[in-house]
């Protein structure tokens, strides 16, 4: 029971981990890494079932989004001017995994890298996923006023593999971040 303690604490470093690129927009206070997680293991799942995938698939693909980033627990969230200069290989990556993952009960040990075994098809809809959830990310950032990340949205839509993900970022950049309670206050 401790070492799965120990994981959970861990993994709420996360809640404190901010997504470092925001900060070359100007955002203060970015969303932290569990918050991106978070939204790209549901936006994960929606692609899966969008692409026709099974119940097992997507359940699977919703998993890999919660877990997706949870290395940077050990080490930061490198945004892409980071990454100019540090290289995170797939041996360091399996590294940390394998490191968080040592005092586990044999059956969580197995668990967490079997979120990482996905198909290609799986592997382009998390890509996708992820991207996806940047994006919204971003369009919520414009539509508070910072019209830099608009340029992140674009740049994202270039890279969708999937044809639901295409879609999706369709729809959103038509759409305000805040349109979804529209209807939903009770007016007394």
């Amino acid at each position: 029971m401790e070492a799965i303690a120990k994981y959970v604490f861990e993994a709420g470093m996360l809640k404190r981990v901010k997504r470092s690129g925001w900060w070359a927009e100007g955002i203060k206070d970015p969303e932290t890494v569990a918050e991106h997680s978070f939204r790209t293991g549901i936006i994960a799942l929606f692609l899966a079932k969008m692409e026709g995938l099974d119940d097992d698939s997507a359940n699977r693909l919703c998993a890999a989004g919660l877990f997706h980033d949870m290395l940077e627990t050990r080490i930061g969230d490198m945004n892409k001017i980071t990454a100019r200069y540090v290289t995170v290989k797939e041996s360091l990556e399996g590294k940390v995994i394998s490191d968080q993952i040592e005092s586990l009960p044999r059956e969580l040990k197995k668990a967490i890298p079997d979120t990482k075994k996905l198909s290609p098809l799986e592997r382009s809809i998390l890509k996708d996923a992820d991207y996806l959830e940047c994006a919204f990310q971003a369009k919520e950032y414009s539509d508070m006023g910072n019209r830099g990340t608009f340029s992140w949205i674009a740049s994202i839509e270039t890279r969708l593999k999937t044809k639901s993900a295409r879609k999706l970022i369709l729809q959103m950049k038509r759409m305000d971040s805040n349109s979804w309670w529209e209807g939903l206050k009770k007016l007394v």
